[in-house]
């Protein structure tokens, strides 16, 4: 009977994807250390499996190419040839052609027939006759005809997860071990059932024995539940590690993408991994192909510079592009960075402005930060060509829903002019169990995921300080705004007495702070969020859903978005008459809160002083030093340069000698208000004392 191949192919292409995969980290690894023999053996038994394994498949195109590519990895193994960038480069296009037939089988095609050029040119190389050639982009990864016009994104498909799982036996014997300790438990409790119906036969209950056997059944019962309790934790967490995936299973084919991405971009750039063996939950790797994709895509359309612009400014002419993953606590930070010529933050805020996103004042004194969040909006775009990779303004907005909407996660962007960007993106391990806080508030039960929320407060009503014309508190040095949940969700407030106490849950999206007022804490657990069905996906206060132990669903808030709604919210009183008289007054506030640095904004810009921040010392030395500003309000406790450093180094300047500084800090310390004072600052106000009105008399004070 003849041998059905076709019953293999799926063995086969995980066991070639595996070997592809340390080609790539291989070939990675000697252009750091082209005379690493053990990196050149590994790579050449990888070639040689995959050669052995296709020649069994009767694969002839990749047992060809594989072929070739074995011969030229032997030459650089036994020394007769050198490792240069060229043969690198070859190499990837030999690994490149391989890996576009194994997706292609993975896919149920046909494996393409044997590139006879490519193989041509291996060939030259182990005879020493390497030639410069223009790389063609994988067939695979071009877009099909008619796909532009009905505006299919290019490389889209290039990350994706196999179909199957390979689970290591060991953890299949875990796992049904512990289905046979839940089945002995099970048994416990029909043994439960038993007692309680002999139990319900004794008559009378107020007998002894009776009695009994009801304090004996409690106590049973109880310790069955607590086992049954941490089984079924246990089951359900080794179920969850079955479900585990590398990253390295979706990202393994990045670098490939990206080198197709930059020949159609007429650009060099090289693309590397690392920390591919963190697993994340199936589901989650799934959904991060395509914002991963737009990422990669943006770095070499967006980021990387054309060859000759890098080489204008010293730099190399092949750019770098970095896809990380680090565990860090319970998520998992996925970063994709670059070192092209970072974002174009004036590009983004005039094109926000045409937009009518913001007006040009507003522009002007947003923070940077803000300012770059404009890039997640729906069609916003600073590049004037349109693209077959990028251009339409489609895929940051992408980005964005699918992390944060979708996955319950954040993103943070860090750029630097000439040097880079780098997109952080903060992802639970696994959506199907999550810790979740519940509480009370408007008379109902509601959810927070554990990742948004980083703290729990219970204090007196007299700790909340009234600055621009709302609440906030005072926590680790800086103000955070303090809004009552049922407010935000539009419930009944809750009736509280004066002397009660207020609860307060803390809630971050990267340096945003907002503390919600809530009536009561009810429970913190590992809980299964259920998601929303369709027909209620538009409610985006709302994640999922959980099951209380009495069947009750509760609603799991997505704290991202109640950010977004108490920003909405803030609504600053009305102009004073004399505030047309200080409009030219501008004031320089340096804190490195976030909320801090937006509450003072707000109390200044009320009453007509134009305002810019800086988010540090040597940022608002910057600032100072390249404009002129009337007063400048600093905080202390600052990364790179503290505020005392800061004011002093201000009064070294002849700009500044006799300009008013206001320090204001949680220090309440006799010796830091003498430090204040000694550096040069002409007055000092704690935090937790602050009073908006003493800032506006003491500025106006100052200022005469």
């Amino acid at each position: 009977m003849a041998l059905d191949i076709k019953r293999f192919i799926g063995r086969f292409v995980d066991e070639a994807r595996d070997h592809l995969r340390r080609l790539e980290e291989g070939l990675s690894a000697l252009a750091g250390n082209p005379s690493d023999k053990e990196t050149l053996n590994a790579i050449f038994r990888s070639a040689h499996t995959i050669k052995g394994s296709s020649r069994m498949m009767k694969l002839t195109a990749i047992n060809e190419t594989t072929h070739r590519l074995e011969d030229l990895l032997g030459a650089l193994r036994d020394g007769s040839l050198a490792y240069t960038e060229d043969l690198g480069s070859l190499l990837r296009r030999g690994i490149d052609a391989i890996a576009a037939d194994v997706d292609r089988l993975a896919g149920g095609g046909e494996v393409a027939p044997t590139d006879q050029a490519l193989c041509a040119d291996l060939a030259r190389a182990v005879s020493q006759e390497v030639r410069s050639t223009p790389e063609e982009p994988s067939p695979d990864l071009l877009p099909l005809e008619g796909e532009k016009e009905k505006g299919k994104e290019w490389g889209k498909s290039a990350l994706r997860s196999p179909d199957t799982v390979r689970v290591r036996l060991d953890k299949l014997d875990e796992l049904i071990k512990l289905m046979g300790e839940v089945v002995s438990s099970h048994a416990r409790m029909r043994q439960r059932l038993v007692d309680i119906r002999r139990i319900e036969r004794s008559r009378p209950f107020g007998n002894a024995p009776a009695a009994t056997h009801l304090r004996d059944f409690v106590r049973d019962f109880r310790d069955d539940v607590q086992s049954q309790d941490l089984l079924m934790e246990e089951l359900h967490d080794k179920a969850l590690v079955m479900r585990m995936l590398p990253l390295s299973i979706v990202f393994d084919s990045a670098p490939r993408m990206v080198r197709d991405l930059a020949r159609a971009t007429r650009r060099e750039v090289a693309c590397v991994t690392s920390g591919m063996d963190i697993e994340l939950d199936r589901h989650l790797i799934d959904r991060l192909g395509d914002p991963v994709v737009h990422l990669l895509r943006n770095a070499v359309d967006h980021g990387i510079e054309d060859p000759a612009e890098r080489l204008k400014v010293g730099k190399s002419r092949q750019g770098h592009i970095r896809l990380t993953a680090r565990q860090d606590g319970g998520v998992v930070v996925i970063e994709v960075s670059d070192d092209g010529a970072g974002l174009p933050v004036a590009a983004i805020r005039d094109k926000a402005v045409r937009k009518g996103l913001v007006t040009a004042e507003q522009a002007a004194a947003l923070p940077e930060a803000e300012m770059i969040d404009f890039i997640f909006l729906p069609g916003f775009s600073t590049t004037a060509i349109i693209t077959d990779v990028s251009g339409r303004g489609v895929g940051m907005d992408v980005v964005r829903r699918c992390v944060v909407d979708e996955l319950q996660g954040s993103i943070k962007v860090e750029t630097r002019p000439g040097a880079g960007t780098t997109f952080s993106l903060r992802l639970p391990t696994s959506l199907a169990v999550m810790r979740v806080l519940m509480v009370e508030a408007g008379g109902q039960t509601l959810g927070f995921t554990a990742q948004h929320v980083t703290q729990l407060l219970r204090l007196p009503a007299d700790r909340l300080l009234t600055v621009a014309e709302r609440q906030a508190v005072v926590i680790h040095n800086e103000f955070v705004p303090v809004v009552p949940l049922a407010d935000l969700l539009a419930l009944p407030p809750a009736q509280r007495s004066d002397g009660d106490d207020l609860l307060l849950v803390v809630v971050r999206r990267a340096s945003e702070k907002l503390a919600l007022l809530v009536d009561d804490l009810i429970d913190e657990r590992d809980m299964v969020i259920k998601p929303l069905p369709e027909h209620l996906r538009h409610i985006t206060t709302v994640s999922g859903m959980v099951m209380t132990g009495r069947n009750t669903l509760v609603n799991v808030l997505h704290a991202p978005i109640l950010i977004d709604a108490a920003r909405r919210a803030r609504t600053g009183g009305p102009r004073p008459a004399d505030a047309a008289a200080r409009d030219k007054l501008r004031i320089l506030i340096v804190d490195d809160s976030l909320n801090t640095r937006e509450i003072e904004k707000d109390v200044l810009e009320a009453h007509g002083y134009q305002v810019t921040l800086a988010e540090d010392g040597v940022d608002g030395l910057l600032k100072a030093r390249g404009e002129a500003f009337d007063a400048i309000l600093t905080d202390v406790e600052m990364p790179n340069m503290d505020g005392f450093t800061l004011t002093a180094s201000l009064r070294q300047e002849e700009r500044y000698r006799d300009t008013p500084i206001i320090i204001i800090t949680s220090r309440a310390r006799e010796e830091d208000k003498r430090r204040g004072v000694q550096v040069g600052a002409d007055a000092y106000i704690v935090k937790g004392d602050f009073d908006q009105s003493g800032l506006l008399d003491t500025l106006r004070g100052l200022l005469g």
